[in-house]
């Protein structure tokens, strides 16, 4: 290759590099679908029909006397929260899965029978639970600036640190 041919492709390079760090900085916004927008439909409203006050307020009546047990042991197919208080678990459901996704119970569960697996976001959630769980103890627990901060100051990622009330997660934070 001659010498003017070399010119030209660095000249080439170094233009496409400078349009490249202009759209960067200077915040042109290229929309890369991900496949979970690609697959997932925007945030569904709540089910109209569905009431989910009067199901919490039915579920709590059910399992009146209980609440203290492993939610394992009183609920069928609890699988993250097993070991958690039966009562807990319906706040953890509504407040930090329903409230953080922008849904409600039917989201993921079937009303008629709340242990089933039918539901894909179900299987997705778990799934989720199972990656915000590593993130905190693996991976945020090796940074070692955090290693003093304990209590309520220790870093900590849930639903709502991408979710913010919608179902598909925020990838930036728009203008």
């Amino acid at each position: 290759m001659n010498i003017f041919h070399s010119r030209l492709l660095s000249v080439i390079t170094i233009f496409l590099f400078s349009v490249f760090a202009m759209l960067v900085f200077f915040g042109a916004e290229v929309a890369y679908p991900t496949l979970a927008q690609e697959e997932a439909s925007p945030t569904p409203e709540p089910t109209p029909e569905f009431d989910q006050a009067a199901a919490i307020a039915k579920i709590r009546d059910q399992i009146k006397g209980k609440e203290k047990l492993p939610a394992g042991e009183v609920f069928k197919n609890v699988k993250d929260f097993a070991q958690m208080p039966a009562e807990r678990i319906l706040a953890v459901m509504e407040f930090g899965y329903a409230k953080s996704l922008g849904v409600d119970c039917t989201h993921c569960h079937t009303p008629e029978n709340w242990a089933s697996d039918e539901k894909r976001e179900k299987k997705i959630a778990r799934e989720m639970r199972a990656m915000a769980n590593k993130i905190n103890g693996e991976l945020l627990g090796s940074i070692k600036e955090f290693e003093s901060r304990t209590g309520r100051n220790r870093p900590v990622v849930n639903c709502t640190t991408c979710h913010r009330g919608a179902v598909i997660p925020a990838t930036n934070l728009g203008k």
